[in-house]
C-alpha cells in the first residue's frame, strides 16, 4: 500500500477525524516500550530506526555503518525482523542461498556487506549474532521494539518530507509522537538532497546524501524505463534524472512488493513499448528472478554522511 497524499500535507479533514485513532496507536506503543524487559548483551547494540512509516533511509544508513566498523576491524553483526521474508530465525543470511521470499529483500541486500540475521525475536537473533562472535548490533529498525537494551539510537529522517503532517497512523505517517520518540534517540539522521535539508527538532542531527555509486557507466540520454518498490519510489527517479537519464516512463510499486511474474511481465512489456531499459533499485533487484538480473539494470547508491565525526566519537567510545 501507498501512504496516502494527506500525510505530507499540513493537518486537515481527513488528519483531524482520524486523530483519535492515532492517539489509540499512539498509546499502544508506549505501552508496549514500558512494559518491555529489553535484555542486556555482552556488546554494544546500535539501532538504526525512525519515526515514520515507510522508508526514510535506515538500510544505506545500516550499510554505511557496516562498511565503516567493518574498516576499524570490528566484528560487526546486523540483526533484522526480515520484513517480508518467512523465516522466523534465528538464520543468519547467505547471498548464495537465500532468497528475499525467505529472508526479506533488505537483509539480503545488506548481507552483501557483512554479516546479517534474520529474526522475529530480535533478543533470539542478537544473542545468536553475539554466539557467532558479534563484537557489536547493528539493530536494523527496532527504534519502537523493547526486546534489547540499546547503547545508541539513529532516528533515520528523510529530509524532504520530515515528519510529514505530525500525526500518528492513520491520521499521519508516524509510529509515534515526535516528542516521544526523539526523547530516546541519541541521533536524527536526515537524508536527501542539500536544498532539502531542515532542522529536525531533538538531538544532535547528523545530514546525509544518497549518492550513486561510481561504477564508470554513463547515465546520460539512457532511454530507461524506471520501476521500484521502496519507501519512496520517487527519489529513484529523480536521481535517474539528475544523472541525465532519458526516463521514457515509471512505475511506482508499494514498499517490499512481490515481484510476481505477471507484474514483471506487464513491466517488460511498458519497457519494450517505450524502447527503454528497465532499471530498478538494489533492494528490487534482489527480489527479481535469477533469470532476469542480467536483464534489468540496477542504480547502486551510497550515503554519504557530511560529518561523520559527532557519531564516530559515540561508536568508539562504546566500543
Amino acid at each position: 500500500m501507498r501512504a496516502p497524499d494527506f500525510w505530507t500535507r499540513p493537518p486537515g479533514l481527513w488528519s483531524v477525524l482520524l486523530s483519535p485513532l492515532g492517539a489509540i496507536y499512539a498509546a499502544a506503543t508506549a505501552r508496549r516500550l514500558a512494559k518491555g524487559t529489553p535484555v542486556r548483551l555482552p556488546v554494544p547494540v546500535v539501532c538504526v530506526g525512525n519515526l515514520n512509516a515507510g522508508g526514510t533511509g535506515k538500510t544505506p544508513t545500516v550499510i554505511a555503518l557496516m562498511q565503516r566498523l567493518t574498516e576499524w576491524g570490528v566484528a560487526v553483526h546486523v540483526v533484522s525482523r526480515g520484513y517480508g521474508g518467512s523465516a522466523i530465525g534465528p538464520v543468519q543470511v547467505d547471498v548464495r542461498k537465500h532468497r528475499a521470499e525467505v529472508v526479506g529483500d533488505e537483509p539480503l541486500l545488506m548481507a552483501a556487506f557483512g554479516s546479517v540475521w534474520v529474526a522475529k525475536d530480535r533478543a533470539a537473533g542478537a544473542k545468536a549474532a553475539v554466539a557467532a562472535g558479534a563484537q557489536i548490533i547493528l539493530l536494523d529498525d527496532g527504534f519502537q521494539n523493547p526486546a534489547l537494551e540499546k547503547d545508541l539510537s539513529i532516528v533515520v529522517v528523510d529530509a524532504r518530507q520530515g515528519f510529514g503532517n505530525g500525526k500518528v497512523i492513520p491520521a499521519g505517517p508516524l509510529r509515534e509522537p515526535i516528542a516521544a520518540g526523539l526523547a530516546r534517540a541519541d541521533f536524527t539522521l536526515s537524508i536527501g538532497a542539500v536544498e532539502d535539508h531542515v532542522n529536525i527538532p531533538g538531538p544532535l542531527q547528523l545530514r546525509g546524501t544518497l549518492a550513486p555509486l561510481p561504477t564508470g557507466m554513463s547515465w546520460q540520454g539512457v532511454p530507461v524505463f524506471a520501476f521500484a518498490g521502496i519507501g519512496q519510489p520517487e527519489k529513484f527517479f529523480r536521481t535517474l534524472k539528475a544523472l541525465g537519464a532519458d526516463l521514457r516512463g515509471t512505475e511506482a510499486l508499494s514498499d517490499h512488493q512481490p515481484l510476481t511474474q505477471a507484474l514483471l511481465t506487464r513491466l517488460g512489456d511498458k519497457a519494450a513499448k517505450l524502447s527503454a531499459q528497465p532499471v530498478t533499485t538494489e533492494k528490487d533487484a534482489v527480489r527479481l528472478p535469477p533469470a532476469l538480473r542480467g536483464r534489468v539494470m540496477t542504480l547502486p547508491v551510497r550515503l554519504e554522511i557530511e560529518d561523520w565525526a559527532p557519531l564516530e566519537a559515540r561508536l568508539r567510545a562504546l566500543l
